[in-house]
């Protein structure tokens, strides 16, 4: 048996960890997205919204203000080799946003967000999101036929979201015109808290106040018009808390950005 001394430790951006280090689940970034998204903009009681906010931020000039977002998402690495394989390269998202501040600058806070892959729940908890996995489908466009709403036109888009093969939440947006500008909390940076459970027994858990650090922002035409939006009834008192009471615009439109890492707020977690 050989007693050769390794010449390359095992190492990687994320486990597991490799002597070459490709076998990492997750790739470093930067990360490209590109996807088509539907979204609800929607109020949600102030007093439950401010009690999802950690320390460090606040609800802002307008408490109270959510979205929830429905989102398919195809993404790559820099050098794009992940877009050789649809199914490594593709994923969906259901997210929940409340509008905050974190000393006076707007920000978007997501409580809760699932997605139907592995890799981009994973992927988030790098980042401090709280992904987990379920079930999500929305309305494409189609640019023929009867079997979907035209590109840049008016027509009606619905989105679901299941888990654990119960559907929680639901959304139908009719746009019928043009938006002058994108919906504000797609605008703004995400804040996350970025956890680590205490493990070994002597040392703290970690708990980081973050945001996301992206640049290349483009979103293709906005169109807006009547949403409906409904959360089940049994989704837990947390979650629950957060449905709508009072649903305004439905907006649909496409989306990128690179996402490069996180910069650490004042403040704790």
């Amino acid at each position: 048996m050989s007693t050769a001394t390794p010449t390359t430790a095992p190492h990687g951006y994320s486990l597991p960890l490799s002597p070459s280090g490709q076998s990492s689940m997750i790739t470093p970034p930067p990360w490209h997205f590109s996807g088509e998204v539907v979204m609800v903009d929607y109020r949600v009681d102030p007093e439950a919204a401010a009690r999802f906010l950690p320390p460090g931020l606040t609800p802002g000039a307008d408490p109270g203000a959510a979205a929830a977002v429905f989102a398919r998402w195809q993404w790559c690495s820099l050098d794009g080799a992940e877009l050789t394989d649809p199914r490594r390269s593709q994923f969906t998202e259901f997210l929940v946003l409340l509008g905050c501040e974190h000393d006076g600058v707007a920000l978007a806070r997501c409580p809760y967000a699932w997605v139907d892959s592995a890799v981009p729940m994973v992927r988030g908890w790098v980042q401090g999101m709280p992904k987990q996995l379920g079930e999500i489908h929305q309305t494409w466009p189609m640019g023929v036929g009867s079997a979907g709403p035209r590109p840049s036109a008016p027509g009606r888009y619905d989105g679901t979201l299941s888990v654990h093969g119960r559907r929680v939440a639901a959304a139908a947006v009719s746009v019928r015109e043009r938006a002058a500008e994108p919906p504000f909390l797609h605008t703004v940076p995400l804040v996350h808290t970025r956890v680590f459970p205490r493990w070994i027994p002597e040392e703290p858990p970690t708990e980081q106040l973050v945001s996301s650090v992206v640049t290349d922002v483009e979103f293709g035409e906005v169109w807006t018009g009547d949403a409906e939006l409904t959360f089940a009834a049994d989704v837990g008192d947390d979650l629950a808390s957060l449905a709508p009471v009072e649903v305004g615009a439905g907006h649909v439109f496409a989306y990128a950005e690179t996402l490069h890492s996180g910069k650490a707020l004042g403040g704790a977690a």
